[in-house]
């Protein structure tokens, strides 16, 4: 997978992208992120990429010619099989979505910033508008990591273990069971003797009935439609 991320202030992605599961994976040659900074297709001396709004109003708006030039050389480089804007009003971003997405092989990432960009930019290039939820950050980069991370730790290989992504919360509409490690006994608090048994079997269904169960507790609206409601 190949990942790139248009932004204004690159220096919010250069630690997620540097450490852990998502360094690793660029170094097995499974996934690689490519941060490109805005202004480097601003023109003038003060590399401008935002100007006001039409029509009046608070806040600067990014405009469509510095992203237009942006995008439009990354295009001469290789074909996207997604464009995504980041942005409080896109399609919320969920287990499902992150399962497709890790499918594709390039996608290209618009960070948000300020008030957002020209329309124009939405309409002629975006394919898909991506939100993290329901509130506003200052940009779009911290949800670009986000979506990042969620869909290159499904890429096989990544994990050490490659069943770890598929027992995830979310997978198959159901939350994570509990899970414990040693000691057995901690303040009179003990592990469930199942986990400790090696059945194999027991321990499936164990495991299966806790995350209804913590699911039911803590997210009933998973279940809506499953039949384990």
């Amino acid at each position: 997978m190949h990942i790139d991320i248009i932004t204004v202030v690159p220096g919010l992605l250069e630690g997620p992208f540097s450490h852990s599961i998502l360094k690793r994976a660029e170094e097995k040659g499974l996934a690689t992120v490519r941060v490109h900074n805005l202004r480097d297709y601003a023109t003038g001396k003060q590399k401008q990429v935002d100007d006001y709004a039409f029509g009046g109003g608070a806040g600067m708006v990014m405009m469509i010619e510095p992203i237009a030039r942006c995008i439009e050389a990354l295009q001469q480089e290789r074909t996207y099989d997604e464009i995504i804007y980041m942005t409080p009003d896109g399609e919320t971003f969920d287990q499902p979505m992150a399962n497709s997405l890790s499918l594709k092989q390039n996608l290209l990432i618009l960070c948000g910033h300020y008030k957002g960009v020209d329309q124009r930019v939405r309409d002629k290039f975006i394919t898909k508008e991506i939100s993290i939820g329901d509130f506003v950050l200052s940009g779009g980069e911290l949800a670009a990591a986000v979506v990042a991370d969620a869909l290159i730790r499904l890429i096989p290989g990544v994990l050490n273990d490659e069943t770890s992504a598929l027992t995830d919360s979310f997978q198959d509409n159901l939350l994570a069971p509990p899970v414990y490690t040693r000691p057995a006994e901690y303040e009179g608090m003990t592990v469930p003797e199942v986990l400790l048994s090696g059945h194999e079997a027991k321990i499936s269904e164990w495991r299966f009935e806790a995350s209804v169960r913590r699911t039911k507790e803590k997210r009933p609206d998973l279940l809506k439609g499953t039949g384990w409601e």
